[in-house]
């Protein structure tokens, strides 16, 4: 069907935010005028948005007819949609529809679309990939553009990494010194941190108030949420290199200039928590996501035990172990983005007994420790660092760049269940209080990406294939299967002539460009299977002093990776 020049988008107020979106970015594509209109004036040469009660939440229905006189002109497309987050699933779908010609932002060539009857739905309504823009920071139009990216993918969920050891992104009014210094590193590591090599060159950035503003309404206009990440008590160096009072050391220091996890961790007194809570009202203002990422990840508490004040802290808190300060620590945060009328959202480690069941727990260790969490009755989010890291090496050709992590390919992406059938008896509820699969998140970590070039090296086109386990029902997608043969034939025949049109640098099939290469860059490749035969489903990641495995909860904390990405 060829939708003309001077075509009508009607839509019903609702669903108006994605016909908008739709309507724009095919404009731009094929160069017409495309006119928006009150619904109701007639079926030729019109896409119309309406919705309809009837579909699941996220659901959509696509019908595509050509016009019975002309054939070959005009015809009508009909978008109806459960909601909001339907309808925005259904523009990036028509625009798919439209052929890689519809990811260019100019274009002569006219739009043709599939006569089609298309009928589509979410399986999980969290959707999610995470941008690390602590280790190297983004420019904004960077960020607006991976936003558009994970957007095409139907993902619907941007959490941003935005305070580390290594970096401070955040503009916060109340504390100037957090971006003063904090935002800034005198050099970086290349490469993984055993090496010692430092490229001897600053680098830093953070986002206004009002940058962070733009980021979210141009999400939300495609239909993503940004869910901004505080990290505490641990990755706080540049913090505590702002406000050196915040630190158990209490000396000034620099900002981390190198990887893997620190042992210097908050103060966890009550100067602390009133600090992190000023940070948090900032975040929450700029921030209308209904969700706070608060880390908790990664805390070793050598120092606290180390500190006699601390130990007495612990102590008179009623708690059997200075390391139960972590879970104490991160639960206060916790009720106070509770008290605002949010969720907070933690990395696994956080989960003790005193964290509050509204907490979401994302489950990066391994599957065992969201199993578990669902277990006790918290909702979780699937982000397990053996399957879904990004920034792992994607291949085993010779010149991959910075080989880091466990080998995961575009098959292996797309061969990952959040929940293995094997683990399904372990999440029944244990707690009496439901906990539920919210979703899956997958992670760009970028300690090894230092631009927007990398980034995209590593995201895509995993990305794709995360994106469709993510949205798809549950089916048999290992390596070899049919599922999994069709959809590589799928996305080198379809899906990446549309990256090649939107400009996407992403990792050859086949291997590196030359262009893509890091030659005598060291990385730190880490065997998969080895450390699945020592941690089963629960891995070997994380921190934790008697170096074991555990499952969640717990209120211990777990053993040193420091080459973990995140």
């Amino acid at each position: 069907m060829l939708l003309e020049d001077g075509a009508r988008v009607e839509s019903d107020p609702v669903l108006r935010p994605a016909a908008r979106w739709w309507r724009r970015v095919t404009e731009e594509a094929f160069g017409l005028d495309l006119v928006p209109a009150a619904p109701g004036r007639g079926p030729g040469n019109c896409v119309r948005f309406d919705l309809a009660p009837d579909l699941p939440a996220g659901g959509y229905r696509i019908e595509v007819r050509p016009a019975e006189r002309r054939p070959e002109a005009g015809g009508s497309v009909r978008v109806r949609a459960a909601d909001l987050a339907g309808a925005h699933a259904a523009a990036q779908t028509l625009r798919q529809l439209a052929g890689p010609d519809a990811y260019r932002r100019s274009g002569t060539r006219p739009l043709v679309l599939p006569v089609v009857h298309i009928e589509d739905r979410p399986r999980f309504e969290w959707r999610g990939v995470l941008l690390d823009v602590a280790r190297h920071f983004l420019p904004k139009h960077d960020v607006l553009r991976f936003i558009d990216l994970a957007a095409a993918h139907r993902l619907n969920v941007l959490q941003l990494h935005l305070t580390d050891d290594q970096g401070w992104r955040v503009q916060i009014h109340r504390y100037p010194e957090l971006t003063r210094t904090g935002a800034w590193r005198r050099e970086s590591t290349v490469g993984t941190w055993r090496t010692g090599s430092r490229d001897g060159r600053p680098h830093g950035g953070f986002y206004t108030q009002d940058d962070l503003r733009e980021i979210v309404g141009y999400a939300r206009d495609r239909g993503i949420t940004v869910v901004p990440e505080i990290d505490v008590p641990g990755h706080v160096e540049a913090a505590v290199a702002a406000y050196p009072e915040l630190g158990t050391r209490k000396d000034r220091s620099a900002v981390r200039t190198t990887w893997g996890i620190s042992q210097d961790v908050l103060d966890p007194s009550e100067g602390s928590l009133a600090f992190f809570r000023h940070v948090l009202d900032e975040v929450l203002d700029v921030f209308d996501t209904p969700w706070i990422a608060l880390g908790g990840d990664e805390v070793p508490p050598t120092l606290w035990r180390e500190s006699p004040s601390i130990v007495e802290r612990a102590r008179s808190l009623g708690l059997a172990d200075v390391a139960q300060l972590h879970g104490w620590f991160v639960a206060r945060l916790a009720e106070h983005v509770s008290a605002a009328g949010r969720r907070a959202v933690v990395w696994d480690e956080a989960v003790s007994p005193m964290l509050p069941r509204d907490v979401i727990v994302t489950s990066w260790r391994g599957y065992a420790q969201g199993a578990a969490a669902l277990a006790a009755g918290y909702d979780v989010v699937m982000a397990p660092e053996q399957a879904v890291y990004l920034d792992h090496r994607a291949g085993e050709h010779p010149a991959e760049p910075i080989p880091v992590g466990f080998l995961r390919t575009v098959e292996d992406v797309y061969a990952f269940e959040p929940l293995p059938a094997a683990l399904t008896p372990a999440s029944a509820n244990l707690a009496g209080v439901p906990g539920r699969l919210l979703g899956t998140q997958a992670q760009v970590w970028t300690e090894h990406l230092d631009s927007a070039r990398r980034v995209d090296y590593a995201t895509f086109p995993r990305l794709a294939a995360f994106a469709e386990v993510a949205w798809s029902p549950r089916a048999d997608r290992t390596q070899g299967s049919a599922a999994s043969k069709e959809f590589l034939d799928r996305l080198e025949r379809r899906h990446l002539p549309r990256l090649d049109a939107y400009g996407v640098e992403y990792r050859p099939l086949a291997g590196p460009h030359p262009w893509q290469t890091r030659p005598g860059v060291e990385g730190y490749p880490r065997d998969l299977a080895a450390e699945t035969a020592v941690g089963g489903w629960a891995g070997i990641g994380g921190w934790r002093e008697d170096g074991g495995v555990e499952n969640l909860p717990t209120e211990e904390p777990a053993p040193a990776d420091p080459e973990r990405d995140a």
